[in-house]
């Protein structure tokens, strides 16, 4: 209970759009602060957005002007939505939570506790 599972993932044309789920159904607590980290083969995982349970947000570079993050305080939920993908936006994406509370969604990534088993989003044409 309380784990994330992230849904949404799938194949896409370059240009396409995406849009992952992330659900801790279940669970007796509510997140403080939800992100997508995403990692593609032989690279490190990488943060693409976090948020927190008052609505701030902050979005890697390469997802500034293309990415949307969101965020279901009721359903613990947290929703990325990735429009104009590229090809290097393949990856696996990682949804992660902390039940610690922070002003600022600039979370360090040893904060998170709660991680999702990963859904694969490939750009291809």
């Amino acid at each position: 209970q309380g784990q994330p599972v992230e849904s949404g993932g799938g194949l896409v044309q370059p240009g396409g759009s995406l849009r992952l789920s992330c659900a801790a159904s279940g669970s007796s607590f509510r997140f403080g602060v939800m992100a997508w980290y995403r990692q593609a083969l032989g690279q490190q995982r990488e943060l693409v957005a976090a948020i927190t349970s008052g609505g701030t947000t902050n979005l890697a570079d390469s997802a500034k002007g293309r990415f949307t993050i969101s965020m279901d305080n009721a359903k613990n939920a947290a929703y990325l939505q990735m429009d104009s993908l590229k090809p290097e936006d393949t990856a696996v994406y990682y949804c992660a939570g902390t039940r610690r509370r922070f002003t600022s969604a600039r979370v360090p990534y040893s904060a998170y506790d709660s991680w999702g088993q990963g859904t694969q989003g490939t750009v291809s044409s």
